[in-house]
């Protein structure tokens, strides 16, 4: 029911009206005001009369009030509506509304609802069914006619979606539904955007209307903005901006958003009269455009005015992984510096969190990294190396640099054989002179480089002659060896540089050639960072990650989203089951665009309906209810009124005086409770957690529990042993020692692990062995101790293998650990706090091997090594905890092999100078120290 302008929903509330002067009668009287009355004691009350009071009667003004907060209750119930639907026809039959919900009609989608509702009304009001019919959900929607209440229900359900609408797949389904039940009155919500089926509707509707009315509705001089095409480009980012028939906005911004959703940049456009494609560039800084992935039209709230962007138009992906992480110590010396500063300038490079190879490998592997790059990683687990080759096989590009393990290792993963060892100044295999480089070769990538007269090379890792050598190598150096060579490895590359990435073998990481030489190795990628992964067709199926909404907002896939294969990505048609968003993974993943980068905006064609029907513009002031603004009209009357009532009967003073003592209680009492302590709630510590607190609070010694209960309390007296000479004997004041589970225990706690070898236990799993690695990479020190010089010759060079150093050989085959040596004359070791020659523990006759020092860096002026960093590993067959035990009432625990009283001292001062030497590193090295150390040496 309505009255223009004015319509009610429930008319038959408005009976209620008539009751207002029953309530006038029942409201116009008040209760008077309370009288005080002062009287004598107590007993006088009885003699008070009872008189009956009258009240008097209430101000008209009070009166009124109720009458209007009640009047505006029933107006609200009867749910007025003001401008209720407006067009009257003389239809009698269904109502069709034909709804495009593409993602154009998501700019001013409100109105498009507001119109629809307006007819559903129309068609309760003539008592006519509905048939309502999205066009972007296609012809698998059910098409009937409905009441319209559902009708409303349903059009509450409908969105806009983040596609095209579909409108050539309904022709049939409507044909089939207009045989059934002919429409009286048809209504087209449309687009402006035509996807090339919209005269094939216009036809079919045509002819289904017969001469039925026909109103089209469209937004007049508008048009949506699309974007397609983003290009980066080498000076900037550019996107295409697109409209419909040189309608719609002239100018506007393209806004630039990272992952996080920050703003990066915005770019405007400009419409040249009757143009329909404009282009906005970003010029901003290559770091910053590599960071954008989200561009999208402002103003402009619709899936086709957004394109998300991926690591396609980015720089490739570089990670990035070195043999020794204490290099970050020192880290403008340091490997990964040197590559850094190279890649950065067309590279994006990565460091992966986890600094156990093992770990770190696959990490790489699984984001879909372009290129690895290994700086002197020599000896890979398989769990390490079987993820990387089939990486590689699969398409990736691995590089890597040699170096001091590189040289010792005897890894295959590399484009040719390796000689061991390798070729220095100053060695056997030497030079008189540093190496400078030959021309590049012309079946590499640096062929067109221009050769550099100033980089020179003093080490290398050499190649052994095979046949196909030649064609391996892509650099050489002036006297033929090779300096860089590669080889196919499956569908991708092994690229290997016979020297350091750092300054210690060449310059050439300083030359501008270096950075060249990394481009062009890099450009080998057959991967992105939303790689792949590598075997299979099957595997090449990217599942959807997030997508867009018709308004164009990421949010989870919806159920009916579909995997989608890679090489559809730019061939499919975004739709139901493709939606447009980000395929694949959280850190790999694929934009897949509503607008492809030729894509256009062309005008919606009305075919046969263009002359014919009633064109119309959307009304966003259709009907609005007024119910909610009579509700609010009724609670601020009764509000004045309860206001009238309580400064009439005398104010807010009288109810003070009754509540005051009952508020000072209350006040009390929540003052209180405020103040009660809340009880505390502890919660005990675990074992592990426990330690973990015990090894942080003050510097502790740990030894490797075996299982051995022999071994085991040797190695925590000895360790008890050590730890009393060093709180006697310098500052250190350790804690006491603590047995740990290498497979278990958290090792970065401790900075010297004492292992002593036991040939009877299991060897450790590859995953423990890789924990241990990681500790060694970060800064720790395990000191190997075998126990077995008792069973060798002197020097140690026994034609024999014992069965504790055969233990021992086994349990580093699974380590990437440096060449070793025997501790130098002038190491560090000889001087960090005793001056030492030998190195003795229970036995004498064992040798402790420590990593080995660069070939060429000791000179003669000079008594001590310039080796950076501690030596990750030492080695000893002494029996060092043996030596150092003590009981608990301070006595020795074992004998010493020899009658010497002296060897205990010794062997004391040994285990003090590893300490000092894991804590100090090669602060005694410094040449401040030089003067001292030889006049304390008598030199």
């Amino acid at each position: 029911m309505s009255w223009l302008p004015l319509g009610f929903g429930a008319p038959a509330m408005l009976a209620a009206l008539a009751l207002l002067i029953a309530i006038w009668w029942l409201l116009k009287l008040v209760p008077p005001r309370p009288r005080e009355i002062d009287f004598p004691p107590t007993r006088l009350l009885a003699e008070i009369a009872h008189r009956e009071e009258t009240p008097s009667r209430s101000p008209w003004w009070l009166t009124l009030l109720r009458l209007a907060a009640a009047a505006a209750i029933i107006l609200a119930l009867a749910e007025p509506i003001w401008r209720p639907a407006l067009e009257r026809t003389s239809a009698d039959g269904p109502m069709w509304i034909v709804m495009d919900n593409g993602w154009p009609a998501a700019t001013g989608w409100d109105a498009r609802v507001a119109v629809a509702e307006r007819a559903i009304d129309k068609a309760k009001d003539g008592e006519r069914p509905v048939l309502l019919v999205a066009t972007a959900d296609g012809a698998r929607q059910e098409i009937v006619t409905t009441a319209p209440e559902e009708a409303r229900n349903r059009l509450r359900a409908i969105a806009p979606r983040p596609w095209f609408s579909d409108r050539g797949s309904l022709v049939e389904a409507l044909n089939e539904a207009a045989s059934e039940t002919p429409p009286g009155e048809i209504v087209w919500l449309a687009d402006e955007v035509d996807d090339g089926s919209g005269a094939a509707l216009a036809t079919a509707l045509a002819r289904i209307a017969g001469d039925a009315p026909v109103t089209i509705y469209e937004r007049e001089g508008t048009s949506p903005v699309g974007l397609a095409g983003a290009a980066n480009d080498p000076d900037a980012l550019t996107v295409k901006v697109l409209r419909t028939g040189g309608l719609g906005p002239d100018t506007g911004l393209i806004e630039a958003r990272d992952r996080k959703g920050f703003v990066l940049g915005t770019a405007p456009f400009r419409f040249e009269t009757g143009d329909n494609q404009t282009t906005a560039r970003f010029d901003l800084p290559v770091e910053l455009r590599n960071e954008i992935a989200r561009l999208a039209a402002v103003d402009a709230a619709t899936a086709g005015s957004v394109q998300l962007l991926d690591e396609r138009w980015r720089r490739r992906t570089v990670g990035l992984l070195a043999s020794d992480a204490t290099e970050t110590a020192q880290p403008l010396l340091a490997s990964l510096h040197y590559l850094t500063r190279a890649l950065n300038p067309f590279a994006n490079v990565r460091i992966p969190e986890k600094d156990d190879v093992t770990a770190a490998i696959p990490e790489l592997v699984d984001a879909g990294i372009s290129v690895i790059a290994m700086a002197d990683i020599g000896t890979l687990v398989p769990a390490a190396r079987d993820p990387l080759e089939k990486w590689v096989r699969g398409g990736g590009v691995l590089v890597r640099f040699a170096g001091p393990r590189l040289a010792s290792s005897t890894d295959d993963l590399v484009p040719v054989r390796l000689r061991s060892g390798d070729r220095s100044l100053g060695g056997s295999l030497t030079w008189e002179q540093p190496q400078a480089l030959a021309n590049f070769s012309e079946n590499g990538p640096f062929a067109d480089l221009r050769l550099p007269e100033d980089v020179t090379v003093t080490r290398q890792v050499l190649a052994e002659p095979d046949p196909d050598l030649p064609d391996k190598t892509w650099a050489s150096l002036a006297d033929g060896t090779p300096l860089v060579t590669a080889a196919r490895h499956g569908d991708g590359w092994l690229v290997l540089f016979h020297v350091t990435a750092d300054t210690d073998w060449s310059n050439l990481p300083l030359s501008g050639v270096f950075v060249e030489m990394l481009q062009r190795i890099v450009a080998f990628s057959a991967r992105t960072e939303a790689g792949t992964p590598a075997d299979g067709a099957e595997a090449a199926v990217l599942a959807p990650l997030q997508t867009l909404d018709g308004f164009g907002t990421l949010s989870s896939p919806p159920a009916e989203a579909e995997p989608i294969g890679e090489a559809q990505l730019t061939t499919a048609v975004p739709g139901r089951t493709h939606p447009p968003g980000l395929y694949g993974a959280s850190e790999a993943f694929f934009a897949f665009n509503l607008l492809k980068p030729d894509a256009s905006l062309a005008p919606l064609d009305l075919g046969p309906l263009g002359g014919t029907a009633n064109i119309a513009s959307y009304d966003v002031t259709g009907p609005q209810s007024l119910r909610g603004i009579l509700f609010g009209i009724a609670l601020a009357l009764i509000l004045i009124d309860t206001i009238a009532v309580i400064l009439i009967a005398g104010g807010l003073s009288t109810f003070w005086h009754r509540r005051r003592a009952a508020g000072i209680l209350l006040a009390g009492a929540t003052a209180m409770m405020l103040a009660m302590p809340r009880p505390a709630s502890a919660q005990e510590l675990s074992a592990a957690d426990q330690k973990a607190l015990e090894a942080t609070l003050s510097t502790r010694l740990a030894y490797v529990i075996t299982g051995n209960e022999t071994i085991d309390t040797v190695s925590r007296r000895g360790l008890m042993g050590l730890t009393q000479f060093l709180t006697q004997r310098t500052a250190l004041e350790p804690g006491e020692p603590m047995g740990i589970d290498v497979a278990s225990d958290e090792l970065a706690f401790y900075p010297l692990i004492y292992w002593p070898i036991d040939p009877e236990a299991e060897a450790p799993t590859q995953q423990t062995m890789a924990r241990v690695d990681a500790y060694m990479k970060n800064g720790g020190t395990v000191l190997f101790d075998t126990g077995d010089a008792y069973t060798q010759p002197a020097g140690g060079n026994a034609p024999g293998i014992t069965p504790a150093t055969a233990k021992l050989r086994e349990i580093l085959a699974n380590l990437d650990i440096p060449p070793l040596e025997p501790v130098p004359s002038d190491h560090v070791l000889s001087k960090a706090f005793y001056l030492l020659q030998t190195y003795p523990g229970r036995w004498a006759d064992g040798q402790l091997w420590t990593e080995a020092t660069p070939k060429g860096e000791a000179r003669p002026d000079r008594p001590v090594s310039t080796g950076d960093g501690v030596s990750p590993i030492l080695i000893t067959s002494n029996d060092f905890a043996g030596a150092w035990a003590i009981t608990d009432d301070g006595r020795f625990y074992l004998p010493m092999s020899a009658p010497d009283p002296f060897q205990r001292e010794w062997a004391f001062r040994v285990g003090v100078n590893i300490v000092m030497y894991t804590l100090t590193g090669n602060y005694k090295a410094d040449q401040v120290h030089i003067p001292a150390l030889l006049e304390r040496l008598g030199q």
